[in-house]
């Protein structure tokens, strides 16, 4: 189903939410501490001013969080150690920690260690991962506004050129009787194709008669050089046949030698004629 260029418009101009800031509003510290509170809403004055979407707004964010909660863990720490030290040295009977147990404590708590710095490791890699794609991500968002921004541009363009073809169209000269003139754009592209071709081969044909026709001339002059002699003779068989004639009807015997000669000479000329295929007159 085809989508008007509008109701596409129209899509992509709606707000859409992004996981992004979700997860940065479930951030929110409201119960902090004060001072991390201001240092929190001094953090997010500023992306607020970057519209909360600038990348360098985010790492800063992230930087401030990442020694937050830093300072959390260690005061988490203390406060738990204490509290389970007081603990222990406040009951009833007291609670006796022996060395053995200090050293199985230390050997949990070693292989703890090495399991959080693998976790810590695979956690460094996810993030690297993940600021990777949010820089794609981030430049493809970038991309995407500023096509919607031109998109905004495509509907009184297409308006402004279908007014243009309506006139256009109006302005044209009447149809022409010659159907080739009226032929869609791919049929007309052929037969241009197909016309340059026969006029490529007609130029290559003209082309080879000039070449030919300086080599015509000259066999042209040499057969009117040698047919003037023959002319001439024929001239002569002519007025000889014709006194010969003449004679014949006055009862000379001359006459029928002259006769048997004008015969002869007649096809040696038609022979001459035909061997150099030129017809005599």
């Amino acid at each position: 189903m085809a989508v008007s260029p509008s109701a596409a418009l129209e899509e992509l101009q709606q707000p859409h939410s992004l996981k992004l800031l979700a997860i940065a509003e479930t951030l929110s510290p409201k119960d902090l501490p004060q001072s991390a509170q201001k240092r929190n809403s001094a953090v997010s004055d500023d992306s607020e001013q970057n519209g909360d979407t600038h990348p360098a707004a985010l790492e800063a964010d992230l930087m401030h969080y990442k020694e937050l909660f830093s300072k959390l863990r260690f005061s988490y720490v203390e406060q738990s150690t204490k509290e389970k030290f007081l603990r222990s040295i406040t009951d009833n009977p007291p609670q006796l920690v022996e060395a053995a147990e200090n050293e199985q404590k230390e050997k949990d708590v070693l292989k703890l260690k090495a399991d959080l710095r693998e976790r810590k490791l695979e956690v460094a890699e996810t993030i690297k991962q993940l600021e990777q794609k949010g820089r794609e991500l981030a430049l493809r968002y970038e991309s995407i506004q500023l096509r919607t921004s031109q998109l905004e541009t495509l509907p009184t363009e297409i308006a402004n050129l279908e007014t243009t073809i309506e006139r256009l169209e109006q302005e044209q000269a009447p149809p022409s009787n010659n159907p080739e003139l009226a032929l869609p754009l791919p049929e007309t592209r052929q037969l241009l194709q197909k016309r340059e071709a026969e006029l490529t081969a007609l130029n290559a044909e003209l082309a080879k008669l000039q070449a030919a026709l300086p080599n015509r001339n000259r066999e042209l002059e040499k057969v009117e050089r040698e047919l003037k002699p023959l002319e001439t003779q024929k001239r002569g068989v002519v007025a000889a046949a014709k006194e010969a004639q003449r004679r014949k009807e006055e009862g000379g015997g001359l006459g029928d030698d002259l006769e048997e000669r004008g015969r002869w000479l007649s096809v040696s000329e038609k022979a001459l004629t035909e061997m150099l295929q030129i017809d005599g007159s």
